[in-house]
């Protein structure tokens, strides 16, 4: 199965760590020239030089905070500066902020629709017409579980990430006829650093933690950003060239919702 992504090139928010940083370097590692956005000066440097360190694409990092309009639009300037064109968009960046629905302010459900929802939306208006020009494109949506299968007090992130998996189907369905494919990848138990976070903000090692959280998915364990990264890799690839408009949990069964 070929899927290389030799001549293609691909811009990735939330890039330099985590999820995103698994995919930029997998889409370089086949061949696809990368543009990584982060908001983080050190960190977006060194997710750079690692990559740069194991293949020969071009890779770039765009600081920026993708949940400001104008940011959105400096980061696609600077790719299509160092590339001139786009033809993968890999919206990755968030959080997965949550709590009880009374401590959940307008300000807050704001701030996080601007940095998971209007920020695709802003990426995927600005990359589409040239996708259309050419009639290739790809966009992979990055969201989680919690899209299909809202859990208790899991807002402002489920709200957001529901809204996002709408987005992917209208989108798939309008652009389908340029030969652009949108896709949705549902985030479930995947190594990151918040994990590593939640451990500390518990008291207990990390080890303790996923086991614990490992206990609700059929495989028995985290899974790895690499794991992600594959089958982010083979929808950019034309091996994925007839799945557009799909929401596909990676989740190790976790998810009730197919």
């Amino acid at each position: 199965m070929d899927v290389s992504l030799k001549g293609r090139s691909a811009i990735i928010t939330g890039g330099s760590k985590g999820i995103g940083f698994a995919i930029a370097k997998r889409f370089a590692a086949d061949g696809a020239d990368v543009a990584i956005v982060a908001r983080g000066r050190e960190a977006l440097d060194a997710a750079v030089a690692e990559i740069k360190a194991g293949t020969n694409s071009h890779v770039i990092g765009v600081q920026a905070d993708v949940g400001k309009a104008q940011d959105v639009q400096r980061a696609y300037d600077e790719a299509m500066a160092a590339f001139g064109k786009l033809d993968i968009a890999v919206n990755n960046a968030g959080t997965s902020r949550a709590g009880p629905f009374e401590a959940m302010s307008d300000a807050v459900l704001q701030d996080d629709l601007e940095l998971k929802l209007f920020a695709a939306v802003r990426i995927s208006r600005l990359v589409l017409p040239q996708m259309k020009e050419r009639k290739w494109g790809r966009i992979i949506n990055v969201l989680n579980i919690g899209a299909k299968a809202p859990r208790a007090a899991s807002g402002p992130t489920s709200i957001t990430r529901a809204a996002g998996m709408a987005f992917t189907k209208a989108l798939a369905s309008e652009y389908a006829p340029f030969n652009i494919l949108v896709n949705g990848l549902l985030v479930g138990l995947i190594d990151a650093d918040q994990h590593v976070q939640k451990a500390k903000s518990r008291g207990i090692s990390l080890d303790e933690y996923k086991a614990g959280l490992a206990k609700d998915v059929p495989l028995g364990r985290f899974g790895r950003a690499e794991e992600f990264a594959n089958i982010a890799c083979f929808l950019a690839s034309d091996a994925g060239s007839y799945i557009t408009g799909t929401a596909i949990n990676v989740d190790g069964g976790r998810s009730p919702v197919v």
